[in-house]
């Protein structure tokens, strides 16, 4: 009987739990039903398909009930809050969306959930006190919203969390120091808030962090000596803080750490010389600080460092000799410092170098002559030092050369003819302010990329070579203050160039100097004719000179004194002098940001290198902080035509115009300032850069994720832009992944999208050759046209679909001589490749799903990049092929 009875209960106990699981199957389709009804959700129908288990994204337990939900990049807006109903829930993905408003505090009643990723969206208000209730969560990304207020102390319940990202918002106050309580964390990230204080002691509790990246907030103190003591740490992101004190000697004891960023901030001492101990170092950049003594020779037991980055610091000595060792080393930067002695020629040892700025130090000696052994060398910056001797012939071997600045030495003798050689040169041939002499050599004529040619403040003599004509790509040059005589040769570069470029040169003539080549040969042959007169003048105008002399000494001195009284009297001080160009013009278009602008203060901003953001074919960009705290991205336009400057009212028209041109994608100037023969444009700053930073650069750091999602929608995103621009006939002058920046969603917006109306040659207001674009998406047809179009367009937007899909640049010297990406992709089957092979690896293998949109963009892209121009498809039919992938 007693057994019976058992047997009963365990019946009706097993009924009682099947129908519970029954009602909670139900209850989850009928909740995700729901979410669909809210959301939409591509991918997910009408919703009538039961089996819920099997929708894009969701994931259930054995007992079917929904465990996992996944709702990444479907562009997705609405309210969120029924997702916390999922009672079994223990992984929510709901990163790059449009989700805004506040975080649900539902979600805090999550008791199972592990994993919540909410980043890359508009979430407001502050973290929500309640999740610190989710007592299993391993993981929590909250990073790219728009959070503000405190990290809460509820959050320190969260003893299982191993993963914690709040980054990219706006979050104050200080970090907890209950953080160093959370033992099992492995990845804290907080940059880019307005975090202050110190970083707690308490963090080198923790006994496994691998990650610590704090970077732009308001962090001061020192850095502790605690967050090395486990040894674990790989990498170390602490740049744009007020950090001061001494790196601490503690940190050779993370063996594994492989970034060290701890650039722009106040720090003091010596580099310990633990860093040797460093074996996985990688990356070490502590630019913009106080450091100071020798640069440690220690440097080179880390045999990985690809960059070392010092500059701008108080290091004193020699570059250790020790360094040649550095076998992958590709960036070395020691600029703004106090270093001597010569160029160590152990340097050259180092084959992967790819950058040596040693600028603006007191390095004296000469330039090695084997300084081209350094195949891969593309930016050699050696300007302002006591450098002396010649510049070796043997500079022209540096063939991958794109940047040469040598100004601002004591270099002598000639120009070397060699330079001619160096084909790849395209930022910059900088030699002014030397001793060198001699004739401009005809062969630098050659160097058809180069964009900008500065051989100022030397005693070169001679004509200007009508050679030089072959610089099809120049936009700024300066010959001024040499020996240089005779005209200015026929060459739109030279005359859209300000006359200051050619001052000082008492022998040159035509434009767009005033002197008439006429006139002077018609005083060159009565010269004969009045020799004679000339000698007996002489005579008397000598003896009236010496006269004259005194008298003129007198006079200024006189002058000199009732001056100096007068700005006494008046309390003017030298120091005080506002020496600040002029504005001619300017306003704001945005009216809630005119009283937030200053107008003055943009201008400063771009007197500034250390604000210099980047520079392109057509501008160069500058970073402005208004003292209303609004930060301004400045565009200041190279070689403006001075038709602009004089036709005011139709530049304002123009950018008036396209400040009212709205799209998503596409970057619209809020304002503008003219100042002498220069033009600002002024655009919102965005931070997160640009896409070939996040191609070229982000790719190579540790902790680099592959996303291919993320790529498509930029390329989407901006085909979209290009697209609108060529519905309102607007044809984009310089396409390039440089020129797309990313906001703080990492949504691509195009920028310079003004230049085409305020630099256009069929109007007379620009160099033909200035509009070519940048090197390496330029299409064929250019070269014979001359002429910008919407397929040329297509062609440059196909080559930076083909930099997403590769993650190669568009020109790169693996490819071969002569051959850039668009070449080495269409050559592909003569190689014997498929198309699997030119695809980026990394992102490629991660699943079928991701290989197979890939694979079809990259027909997309071969469409764009055809050879003739009527065979490309139109920037609307590149969208809808696109947006086609994504979808299916």
């Amino acid at each position: 009987m007693e057994f019976l009875c058992l047997l009963l209960y365990i019946l009706v106990a097993w009924c009682l739990s099947s129908s519970e699981l029954v009602g909670a199957e139900l209850q989850d389709q009928d909740i995700l039903h729901a979410i669909n009804q809210e959301l939409r959700v591509p991918g997910w129908g009408d919703g009538n398909n039961s089996d819920y288990c099997n929708w894009q994204g969701v994931s259930c337990g054995n007992n079917s009930m929904v465990e996992g939900l996944d709702l990444s990049h479907r562009n997705l807006r609405g309210n969120v809050t029924l997702m916390s109903e999922l009672k079994a829930l223990k992984r929510l993905d709901l990163s790059n969306n449009n989700f805004d408003g506040s975080i649900p505090t539902a979600f805090g009643n999550l008791s199972d959930l592990e994993v919540l990723d909410l980043t890359s969206n508009k979430f407001q208000g502050s973290i929500p006190p309640q999740l610190g209730g989710l007592t299993n969560l391993k993981s929590l990304n909250l990073s790219n919203n728009v959070l503000v207020g405190e990290i809460p102390m509820e959050l320190q319940g969260l003893e299982k969390l191993q993963d914690f990202q709040i980054s990219s918002n706006h979050l104050s106050g200080l970090i907890p120091s209950w953080v160093g309580n959370l033992t099992n964390l492995r990845l804290f990230t907080a940059y880019e808030n307005r975090l202050d204080g110190r970083i707690p002691d308490d963090l080198g509790l923790i006994s496994d962090l691998q990650i610590l990246n704090l970077h732009s907030n308001q962090l001061e103190g020192p850095i502790p000596a605690s967050i090395f003591v486990p040894g674990k740490l790989e990498v170390l992101v602490l740049t744009q803080n007020n950090f001061s004190g001494e790196l601490p000697k503690e940190i050779g004891n993370c063996k594994a750490l492989s970034s060290i960023r701890i650039g722009n901030n106040h720090l003091v001492g010596t580099i310990p010389k633990t860093i040797g101990n460093l074996s996985s170092l990688t990356y070490f950049e502590a630019d913009n600080n106080n450091l100071s003594g020798e640069v440690v020779s220690e440097f080179a037991q880390c045999s990985n460092l690809t960059l070392l980055n010092l500059a701008s610091n108080g290091f004193t000595g020699t570059i250790p000799q020790d360094f040649g060792q550095l076998m992958n080393l590709q960036e070395l930067i020691l600029s703004g410092n106090s270093l001597f002695g010569d160029i160590p020629t152990s340097i050259l040892s180092c084959k992967s170098l790819n950058k040596l700025d040693i600028s603006n130090n007191r390095f004296n000696g000469t330039i090695p002559n084997e300084i081209c052994n350094i195949s891969r060398l593309q930016y050699m910056l050696l300007d302002q030092n006591f450098i002396t001797g010649e510049i070796p012939h043997e500079i022209g071997n540096c063939a991958k050369l794109l940047e040469l600045q040598l100004g601002s030495n004591i270099l002598t003798g000639g120009i070397p003819p060699e330079i001619g050689r160096i084909r790849n040169l395209q930022i910059a041939l900088n030699l002014s302010f030397n001793h060198l002499h001699g004739p401009l050599p005809p062969e630098l004529g050659k160097l058809d990329k180069l964009v900008s040619l500065d051989v100022s403040n030397n005693r070169l003599s001679g004509n200007i070579p009508p050679e030089l004509k072959g610089m099809l790509s120049l936009i700024e040059v300066n010959f001024s203050n040499n020996l240089f005589g005779g005209p200015v040769p026929t060459f739109v570069p030279f005359q859209k160039s300000p006359s200051s470029s050619y001052l000082g040169n008492k022998g040159l003539c035509g434009e767009p100097l005033n002197s008439s080549c006429g006139d002077l040969y018609d005083d060159h042959k009565a010269y004969h004719h009045r020799v004679s007169y000339r000698i007996i003048l002489a005579v008397i105008g000598s003896g009236l000179a010496v006269f004259m002399s005194v008298t003129i000494v007198v006079l200024l001195f006189m002058i000199r004194e009732r001056q100096e009284k007068v700005a006494k009297d008046a309390g003017i001080v030298e120091d005080g002098i506002n020496d600040n160009p002029t504005i001619i013009a300017g306003t704001i278009f945005v009216d809630n940001l005119k009283q937030a602008v200053d107008l003055d203060v943009v201008v400063k901003a771009t007197l500034k290198d250390s604000n210099k953001l980047s520079s392109g074919t057509f501008s160069t960009v500058y970073k402005a902080i208004m003292p209303s705290g609004v930060v301004l991205s400045v565009r200041r336009l190279k070689s403006v035509d001075k038709t602009i400057i004089h036709h005011q009212n139709k530049m304002i028209r123009e950018l008036e115009r396209l400040s009212k041109v709205c799209h998503e994608n596409l970057v619209r100037p809020i304002g503008y300032v003219i100042y002498e023969d220069v033009a600002l444009l002024l655009h919102h700053y965005f931070p997160n850069g640009t896409l070939a930073q996040l191609l070229h650069e982000s790719t190579r750091k540790p902790e680099y994720q592959p996303d291919w999602p993320s790529r498509l929608s930029i390329a989407i995103g901006v085909a979209e832009g290009l697209a609108f621009l060529h519905h309102v006939a607007i044809i984009h002058l310089d396409i390039s992944s440089g020129n797309v920046l990313l906001d703080a969603n990492s949504k691509p917006v195009v920028a310079e999208i003004e230049i085409s109306k305020l630099l256009d040659p069929t109007k007379g207001t620009a160099s033909i050759s200035a509009v070519a674009g940048s090197f390496g998406y330029i299409p064929p047809e250019y070269a014979y046209t001359m002429q910008v179009t919407a397929p040329g367009n297509v062609y440059s937007y196909g080559v930076v679909l083909l930099e997403i899909l590769t993650t190669r640049l568009p020109v790169d010297e693996d490819f071969g001589e002569g051959v850039d990406l668009v070449k080495w992709v269409h050559s592909a089957p003569v190689r014997g490749e498929t198309p699997e092979q030119i695809l980026d690896a990394k992102l490629s293998t991660v699943s079928f799903g991701w290989r197979k949109e890939m694979l079809a963009a990259l027909k997309v892209a071969l469409l764009c990049t055809d050879n003739t121009p009527a065979k490309r498809p139109k920037m609307k039919n590149v969208v809808e092929m696109l947006r086609e992938i994504k979808e299916n």
